[in-house]
C-alpha cells in the first residue's frame, strides 16, 4: 500500500481520495531549504505526533508521539541537529521550526522522512503531513482536513511509504 500525492491538491491511498495542498510554489525533484517546494520521491513515514490538550490519542498502527511545549525541528543547515527532533532551551542558538503551535496545523502530523536517515544539509528539513482548515499552499508540506487524517491514520501502518509525483 502507498500513499500518492498525484497532484497539488489531490492524496490517493486505496479507494479513498482525499483533497490536500502541497508547497506554495509546487514540487521539486532538488528540494532546496525554504524553496516552498514539495520535494518529489517515495519515502517512508515516521510517528505521528499530536497535542494530548487538544486531540484525543490517535488510533493508528504508527508509533505516536507526544508533542510536547519544548519540542522543536531543526531547519538550520548550519546545525548538526538539521532535519532532527529537538528540545528547545533557552539560549538556543540555531533556527528551527515550533512544533507546539498556536494555530492547529501540528496538532496532529506525520513526518515524511524525506532528508532524514542520511541527512543533506540545505536540502529542506520538516516535511510533513499536517492539518489544514483552508488548503492553503504550504512551506513545502502536504496538508489535509483533520477529518481525513484520522481516517487515513485508521488506513496505514510502518510500513507504508508516501509517493509524491
Amino acid at each position: 500500500m502507498t500513499i500518492i500525492i498525484k497532484n497539488k491538491e489531490t492524496l490517493l491511498i486505496e479507494e479513498f481520495k482525499f483533497k490536500c495542498s502541497v508547497g506554495k510554489k509546487g514540487f521539486s525533484i532538488n528540494k532546496k531549504e525554504g524553496d516552498l517546494k514539495t520535494p518529489t520521491g517515495t519515502f517512508d513515514l515516521g510517528n505521528i505526533y499530536y497535542r494530548p490538550d487538544r486531540v484525543e490519542k490517535p488510533i493508528s498502527k504508527l508509533k505516536t508521539t507526544i508533542i510536547r511545549k519544548n519540542m522543536g525541528w531543526c531547519d538550520d543547515p548550519e546545525s548538526k541537529y538539521y532535519n532532527k527532533l529537538i528540545k528547545i532551551k533557552k539560549g538556543l542558538k540555531i533556527n528551527f521550526e515550533k512544533l507546539y503551535r498556536k494555530d492547529n496545523k501540528y496538532d496532529l502530523f506525520i513526518l515524511i522522512k524525506y532528508n532524514y536517515k542520511k541527512t543533506f544539509k540545505g536540502r529542506g528539513s520538516a516535511i510533513f503531513l499536517h492539518l489544514t482548515k483552508n488548503y492553503m499552499p504550504t512551506k513545502g508540506c502536504i496538508a489535509i482536513t483533520k477529518k481525513d487524517f484520522l481516517i487515513l491514520i485508521k488506513l496505514i501502518h510502518k510500513k507504508i511509504k508516501i509517493r509524491i509525483t
